[in-house]
């Protein structure tokens, strides 16, 4: 709370000094001062474009994906299940050079089925607005960032000049690292694992493309730690202790997630795990930093 108030000071004092007037202050010819703030009614006419303006990339690659329905279906969302996806093909080149079958998965692909009448229209029409997400991502991110961009300093600003770009690099990172290694694995993990020899699996569709598509949208989540870290640590709801109080924690959580969706070897294991870890400590770095430079700013107050 300490923090906060110094900062609400500090805030105050250098908005003064920049503009030489309080920041309610009219002008002479009776009009609010530029730079004063914009009331809650206008930030929400403010964030209500920018919403409209995300939506809007987000239906036009929509439309786009929806008509290309055989490259998203056929060569991106089934494509993982098949022996010839390059993922299974790697596995199965490593498993030669190894001397193991054990490395080889989905060599078998994986029968689907659609259980309602308007089940793959449907799955079509979700994939769609999915798939015009992910394209349109930067553009989502690029309006967020715009709608906050004139709360920052200009210091701020500098310091964050890079956020679209890096946010949307690592998001999409997030996603290829997903579909080309955790969904093949999760495929044939899931798709293969039996209680009894007396039950046979029958994938729904929509099942098959909400693990692939969940599964690729959650590392891209993931691969955001250090966006995450940067803002939160900026904001001082995460500091660097507390990511290495919960290192081991985090570890654990990650090698079991490994473990279960990777086959039953460590080299599996690390190659899903290492990324994630990477990233973590990345994120710690980070917040130091941005710790750091918070606590130097308070000293200066």
């Amino acid at each position: 709370m300490e923090f906060l108030k110094k900062r609400l000071m500090s805030e105050e004092e250098k908005r003064n000094k920049r503009f030489g007037k309080k920041k309610n202050e009219e002008d002479k010819s009776g009009m609010k001062s530029a730079y004063a703030e914009m009331s809650f009614l206008e930030h929400m006419e403010e964030l209500r474009w920018h919403i409209i303006r995300s939506a809007l990339a987000i239906i036009v690659f929509a439309v786009a994906a929806f008509i290309l329905k055989d490259f998203i279906f056929n060569t991106v969302i089934l494509n993982p299940r098949t022996p010839d996806f390059w993922t299974n093909r790697m596995f199965a080149q490593l498993a030669d050079a190894v001397g193991t079958d054990a490395l080889r998965i989905n060599q078998t692909p994986l029968e689907l089925i659609s259980i309602k009448i308007a089940g793959q229209f449907m799955t079509h029409i979700w994939v769609s607005i999915i798939a015009g997400f992910i394209i349109a991502s930067p553009v989502v991110f690029y309006e967020f960032w715009r709608f906050i961009k004139p709360a920052l300093y200009d210091n701020e600003k500098q310091h964050a000049s890079g956020a679209v770009f890096f946010t949307s690099v690592l998001f999409l990172m997030g996603i290829l690292f997903g579909y080309y290694l955790i969904v093949p694995l999760s495929i044939h993990f899931l798709g293969t694992y039996n209680v009894s020899g007396d039950v046979t699996n029958q994938i729904n569709l929509k099942s098959y493309i909400g693990s692939v598509t969940s599964i690729s949208l959650a590392a891209g989540v993931i691969f955001l730690i250090p966006i995450f870290s940067y803002f939160l640590s900026k904001v001082g709801l995460l500091t660097p202790q507390f990511m290495k109080t919960y290192r081991r924690h985090s570890y654990v959580v990650m090698l079991l997630l490994s473990a279960v969706i990777t086959p039953p070897d460590i080299f599996s294991q690390i190659m899903v795990c290492f990324p994630l870890v990477f990233l973590y400590e990345i994120g710690i770095i980070i917040s130091r930093r941005v710790v750091k430079k918070r606590e130097k700013e308070m000293d200066e107050i």
